[in-house]
């Protein structure tokens, strides 16, 4: 055994890369361009339009009329018309929820006020 420092087979870190290891990367590069314009050139994507099917392919005429809103632009817009009229009324008005447990609907600025009302007076 001697004292003296063994000289490392390998090469220093600092070697300038192989032409294997260029050629490897310039390779997988062109392979994954070449990918990329053959997606490009055969991908077309499907261009499909709303569902404006009649509902008549249903087993009962009460299944069939539960979707009628959904058979064209028109009635969709008709539905979605007459719900937030619903919501509108709900919203602004006053209804018995569950009368025997005393649960009401309120407008929103009414419930506001009556929660302050009741959580402001214990401050």
């Amino acid at each position: 055994m001697s004292d003296t420092p063994v000289q490392s087979t390998l090469s220093s870190s600092n070697a300038p890369a192989r032409p294997v290891s260029l050629f490897t990367i310039v390779f997988l590069l062109a392979v994954f361009a070449a990918f990329l314009l053959v997606i490009r050139w055969f991908y077309q994507p499907a261009a499909t339009t709303a569902f404006n099917a009649r509902a008549d392919n249903f087993p009962s005429k009460k299944d069939a009329e539960e979707v009628q809103w959904r058979a064209n632009a028109e009635s969709r817009r008709k539905a979605l018309t007459e719900l937030r009229a619903e919501e509108a009324k709900k919203a602004a008005g006053y209804a018995w929820i569950d009368q025997q447990a005393g649960v009401v609907q309120l407008p929103i600025e009414r419930a506001m006020e009556l929660t302050m009302q009741k959580y402001g007076a214990k401050k």
